[in-house]
């Protein structure tokens, strides 16, 4: 390329993934075309000693820095730019909104790969269609082979052929099928862009209302609020949507709280769509998500399928976003850039002109409250689908009752009861591991980490103490550390305590268990999900992982054995989401044609949550919950702000926050209330010492104007070089 002396002149405004709120200055390369200077695109710069992958977001011709001391970009990776200049401007916005560097943010927009400075280019897409012998081929003559028989009948009834991608979940069936000659490969151009390989379901009056109303608002910015009543049917109105915004060439977002509902989702979209439909997570490689990243910017996917990192993925033709379970908390990151995936993915639909969809049984307060102030158009599925019945609710009383590890005799009656009539029964604990706590009968000692305010939780099968809090562990004591003489006892209960109850009770029974340590060997997952559905278990034991979106047509009797430790969170979010988990949970029972039944067992039966949730529904409790809100003046009332700081020793965080709550005298709060500084709820932490300060104001205005201007103060200050802070903008959690 010629050299030219302009582009010398030029400055480079690159944000670079460091914990800075800055843009630097580069001069561009010796021998740059201005013309190559695009903004969005990635750059490889000089920094310090080290060589990153920065973003190019403005080309001026002055800088603060003298041009002389100015390093040059070594390397200008993207002859354009990758992301649009929509997705340009949410991520400025993003970065002003929640306060964070400039530099982490745009980072967060690529996948690892990109990051790393890989180039971006697609691997040419393979597609697949039936050959002569496949379409002459009846299904039922493979029906020794279940996943190649139905393979052949979703080619067979797509009448397409399909792209490679979309058939990553049958990827041994299709080389099978391959080598006896069913299916062939095929050029590109002989696929076709959308097809349904499966008619829709006849949608009832409550569905079609849903989804003729956000049919009309494709194509404009809209915020609906699908509140659906677990089982009413919320994934078949996506699906009928999603066919229409297919129809007209565009592209959709589905964002998903948890990676364990991606395949189940995913099956059943590519049952229906018979498009290039890519899934982005955590437990995909680089490569995997890279390959989706680009598949939706070029244009070549339709649907993309992910949990909140998929957010920021560019659009080359957006038509729709969807967020199911909008009311998760796992929409919020809690690390780094701690954005929400539910607030921002509206303000990307209004920067898209394009309608955004959140579904859920259990809607956030929040939502709640938009649309009582015409924020949102609610959509309401107050039935269940087809011929299945809501379930009925029971509270047992455990107070003065016999437990075998948890387990009340009321309870295993209504286990047998269930199983002797060949239904499955869902049993949940939101505690993995064997027992909270090992404990000392002799001299009370008891099993704590030395790095956490937290005890370590005994993992029986594997012989460990663990700290679920900073992962450390250490060998099961045979002895009490203290004493040496004391019989150690665990105390509590776990997800494999309970299971080995319920293997010794019910001998002859299949037990699965759903939880973070059965389910870490990829592929593990997807084979308990099928055992279940395949009728291969009995009783279905787990965490939350088993709260949301799975169907299981078997289970009718759901059981919930330790509620009344929700019942007294310190965290003024612990009532709702309770009461989120309660109804999520019992959402899993009586989904077919048998009645379903919810078991609570607890010591408190006339706590008042109790009371209105399960005599008048959610949505009473949701009402009472917002105005005690309102009259406390908590969000979504007011809005906060969240500093979090932790060090090595005690004093340092202290000496910080003392010095922040200074800076904000000296600039005058306004109608923002200091709240603290304070230790945190979880005090010492990895190590660490750990205090915080609690901004609030009546006014979201307000409030930010106090940060735009403390930030660069608190940037300034000494102590902030001793400590690690955060800021949080609309905390969801008070730890």
């Amino acid at each position: 390329m010629p050299n030219c002396d302009t582009a010398r002149t030029l400055i480079c405004k690159v944000a670079v993934p460091v914990p800075l709120d800055r843009l630097f200055d580069y001069l561009p390369p010796a021998d740059c075309d201005p013309a190559d200077l695009q903004v969005g695109a990635r750059v490889l710069i000089p920094f310090g000693k080290r060589q990153l992958v920065g973003v190019l977001l403005a080309i001026e011709h002055n800088s603060a820095v003298d041009t002389d001391k100015l390093k040059q970009v070594i390397e200008i990776l993207d002859r354009q730019s990758l992301l649009s200049d929509a997705d340009l401007r949410l991520l400025r916005w993003a970065s002003l909104y929640y306060h964070h560097p400039p530099g982490e943010v745009m980072a967060i927009a690529f996948p690892a790969a990109l990051r790393q400075g890989r180039p971006a280019l697609l691997p040419q897409q393979r597609f697949f269609g039936l050959s002569p012998l496949g379409q002459s081929t009846l299904p039922e003559q493979l029906r020794r082979a279940p996943k190649q028989q139905a393979l052949l009948s979703l080619l067979q009834t797509s009448g397409v052929c399909l792209p490679g991608a979309a058939l990553a979940q049958h990827k041994i069936a299709l080389k099978a099928l391959l080598d006896k000659g069913f299916v062939i490969e095929q050029a590109a151009d002989q696929s076709v862009a959308v097809a349904m390989t499966k008619p829709s379901l006849a949608a009832n009056p409550d569905q079609q209302a849903a989804i003729d109303a956000v049919i009309a608002n494709l194509g404009k910015f809209a915020v609906s609020l699908l509140d659906g009543v677990t089982g009413s049917g919320k994934t078949e109105v996506y699906m009928q949507i999603i066919a229409k915004v297919l129809a007209q060439g565009k592209q959709v977002l589905v964002l998903l709280p948890e990676i364990s509902l991606t395949p189940q989702l995913e099956q059943r979209f590519l049952q229906r769509f018979a498009v290039n439909m890519v899934s982005t997570h955590s437990k995909l490689t680089d490569k995997q998500r890279l390959q989706a990243w680009l598949s939706m910017q070029q244009g070549q996917a339709a649907i993309m399928l992910g949990t909140r990192s998929a957010l920021f993925t560019p659009l080359q033709r957006p038509g729709l976003i969807i967020l199911d379970e909008e009311h998760d908390s796992s929409f919020k990151q809690q690390e780094g850039f701690r954005f929400s995936a539910r607030d921002v993915a509206i303000a990307r639909a209004k920067g898209l002109g394009i309608p955004v969809l959140l579904g859920s049984a259990t809607p956030s307060l929040e939502s709640i409250a938009n649309v009582a102030q015409g924020r949102y158009q609610l959509l309401d599925l107050p039935r269940r689908a087809g011929h299945a019945s809501a379930p009925s609710f029971q509270l047992l009383d455990i107070r003065n009752k016999r437990l075998q590890a948890g387990l009340s005799d009321a309870l295993l009656t209504e286990i047998h009861a269930t199983l002797a009539k060949n239904q499955q029964a869902l049993i949940f604990l939101n505690r993995r591991g064997y027992a909270p706590v090992q404990i000392c009968h002799g001299c009370g000692w008891v099993s704590r980490c030395l790095r956490c305010d937290a005890n370590l939780v005994i993992h029986a099968a594997e012989r460990l103490l663990r700290c679920h809090h900073c992962g450390s562990e250490q060998a099961l004591p045979k002895h009490c550390p203290a004493c040496k003489t004391g019989e150690l006892q665990a105390l509590g209960l776990g997800t494999e305590r309970i299971e080995q109850t319920l293997s010794a009770l019910f001998p002859d029974k299949a037990v699965v268990r759903l939880d973070r340590d059965t389910t870490q060997r990829k592929g593990s997952l997807e084979q308990y999900l099928e055992q279940i559905n395949d009728g291969q278990a009995d009783i279905i034991l787990g965490t939350q992982m088993l709260a949301k979106g799975h169907h299981f047509p078997a289970v009718t009797l759901v059981a919930i054995l330790d509620i009344d430790s929700g019942l007294f969170s310190i965290d003024y979010h612990g009532s709702e989401r309770l009461a989120q988990l309660i109804v999520q949970v019992a959402g899993r029972a009586g989904r077919a044609d048998h009645a379903g039944k919810v078991l609570l067992q607890t010591r408190h039966p006339q706590h008042p949550l109790l009371d209105t949730l399960l005599s008048k529904g959610y949505r009473a409790f949701a009402q009472g919950a917002l105005e005690e809100r309102r009259q406390a003046g908590l969000p979504p009332f007011s809005y906060q702000a969240l500093m979090r700081v932790q060090a090595n020793s005690i004093e340092e965080p202290q000496q910080f926050l003392h010095a922040v709550c200074q800076a904000i005298s000296a600039l005058g709060a306004g109608k923002t209330q200091v709240l603290g500084p304070v230790a945190a709820p979880m005090a010492r932490r990895a190590g660490l010492f750990r205090f915080q300060l609690l901004l609030q104001s009546p006014q979201r205005k307000d409030l930010h104007h106090l940060l735009d201007r403390l930030l660069p103060a608190i940037y300034a200050l000494k102590e902030s070089k001793k400590v690690r802070w955060s800021l949080d903008v609309d905390p969801l959690d008070l730890y």
